[in-house]
């Protein structure tokens, strides 16, 4: 058993895992930083489709792309599955494709509520995602599009590189250490451990198992609850 957040424990062998808390532990932080696929929306049968219908245009293998592009940059897979291929076309025509193509694609359960309980400019969404894509895909979730909006367009290294979380949490006007992030895949939290931020890992993409360098695994988003402490801070149960 391996201790969660703030005195937590979590079971991480249990693909839902159950966390439960020792003494009722607060975690305080300054800002929240999203991953936006797998977090805030479902979007894993839209990708799902948009990368094995390029694969077989292109004769890639399907099945290997799907076990690395969950959280990483378009362009990044591109170059490891298809290095013959020109990756910064493919991945444009790919992500303007999938931009007005949001068949499937559904709001998190719990995403709206858990986005209206954090103050205005405390939070911002960082992903592996073109802005168009993106932003596409909240308006479509019905979800709002934060000031703070890091996306493949605004970064040199994508994740697993922490590029993408310093500059989320510089661009929200605080440090690192005092941001939280929430991730769904490996490649993201190793992204935003390197930056310096603490993760929650959720189980919507993969096995509790493959989210073990998050500082705790949840469930769903309706285990957090975010609270004021009075000094300016944030906040956040996990039950």
């Amino acid at each position: 058993m391996r201790a969660g957040l703030g005195g937590q424990e979590c079971l991480p062998h249990i693909k839902a895992p159950t966390c439960y808390k020792i003494d009722m532990p607060t975690l305080s932080c300054a800002a929240i930083l999203f991953d936006l696929d797998g977090v805030l929306v479902d979007s894993t049968r839209a990708v799902d489709r948009e990368w094995r219908e390029w694969a077989q245009r292109k004769g890639v293998d399907g099945d290997a792309i799907m076990a690395i592009a969950h959280g990483v940059r378009t362009v990044e897979v591109i170059r490891r599955v298809a290095p013959h291929l020109n990756a910064e076309l493919e991945a444009s025509a790919i992500e303007n494709h999938e931009a007005g193509d949001q068949r499937g694609v559904t709001v998190m359960p719990g995403a709206a509520d858990l986005l209206r309980q954090i103050p205005e400019g405390r939070w911002g969404v960082v992903t592996s995602g073109s802005r168009l894509l993106a932003t596409n895909r909240l308006r479509y979730c019905g979800l709002p599009v934060p000031k703070v909006l890091v996306t493949s367009d605004d970064v040199i290294h994508g994740k697993p590189h922490p590029e993408p979380y310093l500059k989320g949490a510089a661009q929200l006007g605080f440090n690192p250490a005092d941001c939280l992030v929430i991730e769904d895949a490996p490649a993201g939290i190793e992204s935003a451990r390197a930056a310096g931020t603490k993760v929650i890992g959720i189980t919507s993409t993969y096995a509790a198992e493959r989210l073990e360098h998050a500082d705790a695994v949840i469930a769903r988003l309706g285990q957090i609850r975010i609270t004021s402490n009075g000094a300016g801070k944030l906040g956040v149960e996990l039950g």
